[in-house]
């Protein structure tokens, strides 16, 4: 079985070493490095790798519009992101261009064979905390985004355990402004309004109020 040719586009040096060596260590057909976002796309037309792992952030072309390309040229390059931004816009961004992997840096390495094996099986795959962050939780994405800045200030001061009494000190208000918050923020997320039912909450949904 031929295996699949993978490009890598990184305009860090060290780190474009260090994926390259890895995946050839790993016995993965890689036919071609690139440093620049410009150099990667005429790569990718030119040698046409079934899949491109590319940094999102480079000079000259960003990942994100060379997957733009991509698609509107229909090169059929399995495009997989890697990248530092945790940004929802960003990556709902990258997704307008049917991108089959998302990985953050950090977990890069960990990730990257089993995210190869799902694209060459025709399968999407994204780092499990872009996961936990932006698919699994986008209900309580779309609740979130109907508190105002100082319910979200209140929110993150819940999630720590802080009293209303503790959150009023802490922002200068009066407890029964908190209170107040709190029971806009129960409406809107709609929880049942028991003892602890917010703080329960706001602890399982701790990532998404950072």
């Amino acid at each position: 079985m031929r295996k699949p040719t993978i490009l890598i586009a990184d305009d860090h040096p060290i780190l474009l070493r260090g994926l390259e060596t890895f995946l050839q260590d790993h016995n993965h057909n890689v036919i071609a490095t690139c440093t620049d976002g410009k150099t990667a796309y005429n790569a990718i037309v030119k040698h046409k790798p079934d899949i491109s792992i590319l940094d999102i952030d480079m000079p000259n072309l960003t990942g994100i519009e060379i997957a733009k390309n991509c698609k509107r040229h229909n090169l059929n390059t399995k495009i997989i992101l890697i990248t530092l931004h945790k940004e929802k816009k960003i990556y709902e961004n990258a997704m307008r261009y049917n991108i089959h992997g998302y990985l953050l840096k950090e977990f890069a390495l960990n990730e990257i064979e089993v995210c190869l094996e799902k694209v060459i099986n025709g399968e999407s795959y994204f780092s499990k905390k872009i996961y936990k962050r932006f698919l699994k939780t986008s209900d309580a994405n779309a609740m979130l985004e109907n508190l105002t800045p100082s319910e979200i200030k209140i929110l993150k001061l819940v999630a720590e355990e802080m009293t209303s009494n503790e959150i009023a000190n802490m922002l200068n208000i009066s407890p029964r402004t908190v209170s107040n918050h709190r029971g806009n923020i129960v409406k809107k997320l709609k929880l049942n309004p028991k003892p602890n039912a917010l703080l329960i909450w706001a602890q399982k949904h701790k990532e998404l109020i950072e």
